[in-house]
């Protein structure tokens, strides 16, 4: 069996990477294809697997600001060749999908969710990213073609793999495709419970608009209540000046500190929404009760009452109100901690495994 990897970008590690690292442990032997690769940005991560990159890759500016060239990336994810493949499984929140392959290539997607600024509100996506003010101008020009071509790749992919329930919809809604929910790989096994809790509140991720680290910031200000917030993004200078003294910045800490973080704190606050929050999951894993927006896919996974509290309105004022009605002692952190087994890392490859040989066993018999 002949397998090729396609990932959207390699600039950042994220949800989508751990994805990805996923699927090169249970396939050590295929290449990945990528629009753009930063080196320094992966950690050492991927280092040693054959990487193909587009012409993008050489472009000034690309591997920092890949989020500038959303014209020219259907052109380079198509310029790879896939003819000598049996199968192709992309993971892709944007170009990735839309690869071209001989009919006689099984083309499996894994889609973390349709693309984003092409279907929901591209203006938003401009501000929360930052772009210059003559870029925000001509975005809107640039998206009919985009939506045409996003659509028309994803009637090339042959089977859909998705993260959630939530986005299982919006892949039915704008592309008329049915998807198979598999849930990404957690390492739950690299988390703990904690015999004694410490006096904080916990937000962990990447400091940039959506994940709405302000909202909670403000909230934590009023109420006076020591709250962490571990990550790194371009918002963090802004939040800073937001924050008061009971706010605590810690960066980037080392992976092997982080789960303390987590089994230590009184409650994991979850403040945006998401196609499929890992971290929610790490502090489920951790036996932490959450604070979550309702909305996206932790939805599905929290029980309100048993594994924390929601608010619906993503308002400094609706996290004041929840933090009232939440007390961590009326949690179980057992309880908690069993309903993040079924995202174990194992399980997932087991699943992505049997599905791959089903499928192409299947698609053989077609041919």
């Amino acid at each position: 069996m002949k397998i090729a990897l396609v990932h959207d970008y390699l600039v950042q590690y994220g949800g989508a990477e751990r994805v990805l690292e996923a699927f090169t442990e249970l396939f050590p032997y295929a290449p990945i294809y990528t629009l753009i690769y930063d080196k320094d940005a992966m950690h050492g991560v991927f280092e040693d697997k054959r990487i193909y990159t587009s012409f993008l890759q050489n472009l000034p500016f690309s591997r920092k600001r890949h989020r500038f060239f959303p014209p020219l990336m259907p052109l380079a994810i198509e310029e790879f060749d896939f003819t000598k493949y049996d199968i192709v499984l992309s993971d892709s929140s944007s170009y990735a999908k839309g690869i071209i392959t001989r009919p006689e290539t099984l083309h499996i997607c894994y889609m973390h969710t349709p693309m984003r600024y092409a279907w929901d509100d591209c203006q938003k996506y401009t501000q929360d990213f930052g772009f210059p003010s003559f870029i925000k101008r001509l975005v809107p020009f640039f998206m009919s073609p985009i939506r045409l071509w996003d659509k028309a790749s994803a009637d090339r992919i042959d089977r859909f793999l998705t993260n959630s329930q939530f986005v299982a919809k919006r892949i039915k809604k704008y592309y008329g495709h049915d998807s198979l929910v598999i849930h990404p790989p957690v390492n739950v096994d690299r988390f703990f419970l904690a015999e004694e809790k410490e006096d904080y509140f916990l937000i962990v991720g990447r400091l940039i608009a959506y994940k709405r680290h302000d909202i909670a910031i403000e909230a934590f200000n009023r109420l006076k209540l020591p709250l962490k917030i571990i990550g790194r993004g371009p918002e963090m200078e802004r939040l800073k000046r937001m924050a008061g003294p009971t706010i605590e910045f810690l960066g980037r800490v080392p992976e092997e500190d982080l789960p303390k973080y987590y089994a230590k704190c009184r409650g994991f606050v979850f403040p945006q929404e998401e196609d499929f929050g890992i971290v929610a999951i790490e502090a489920m894993a951790s036996g932490r009760p959450l604070i979550a927006y309702r909305a996206g896919d932790i939805v599905e996974h929290l029980e309100e009452g048993k594994m924390g509290v929601f608010f619906d309105e993503q308002t400094p004022e609706a996290i004041v109100s929840a933090v009232g009605r939440f007390r961590d002692e009326d949690y179980d952190p057992a309880y908690i901690r069993e309903k993040s087994l079924p995202f174990d890392k194992e399980r997932f490859k087991a699943t992505i495994k049997d599905y791959v040989e089903n499928a192409l066993a299947e698609h053989l018999k077609k041919r």
